[in-house]
């Protein structure tokens, strides 16, 4: 199972790969509990959503400055839960792969493009790709709504 989300935002690629891989833009639009660690090539990093309460682990495999960051996470499968306390545990991680490419003809536009993949092919695996592929396509609302207008749209969004 995979999915891939994409969007364009008005600045150049140096600073929307940075509101991503520096921890304190990440949870100034994104990670509503906060991120810790810079998304650098084999990190381990936390994030931590309200929605989701309950900081997790993030592996941080590869990442070329201003074109791609490559990470991995614990698969979560099934409907989403109150806390990260009641998923079922999985025994695997899935992987996602964030693109960052300049608009050909407009260095100040940027097409961002996240994929994941690695579900299990089973209904509860289906489950858990659905709500990442919702999760994914808030996070880069709400990207755009930060760096070109300086809204955190997720601010009280799950509270």
């Amino acid at each position: 199972l995979k999915f891939r989300v994409s969007a364009h935002i008005s600045k150049p690629v140096h600073e929307v790969f940075e509101a991503v891989a520096d921890p304190e833009k990440l949870s100034a639009y994104f990670t509503t509990g906060g991120a810790k660690g810079r998304i650098e090539e084999g990190a381990e990093v936390t994030w931590d959503f309200h929605d989701y309460p309950g900081a997790f682990p993030v592996y941080v495999i590869e990442v070329v400055p201003d074109q791609r960051i490559v990470l991995q996470w614990d698969a979560y499968e099934g409907e989403p839960c109150e806390s990260a306390a009641e998923q079922a545990p999985t025994d695997y991680r899935t992987t996602v792969t964030m693109t960052f490419k300049p608009v050909e003809g407009d260095p100040d536009r940027t097409l961002v493009e996240i994929v994941e993949e690695g579900w299990r092919e089973t209904p509860e695996g289906l489950k858990g790709s659905y709500g990442n592929c919702m999760g994914w396509s808030q996070m880069l609302a709400a990207l755009k709504a930060w760096m070109e207008y300086g809204i955190n749209l997720r601010e009280g969004f799950y509270k």
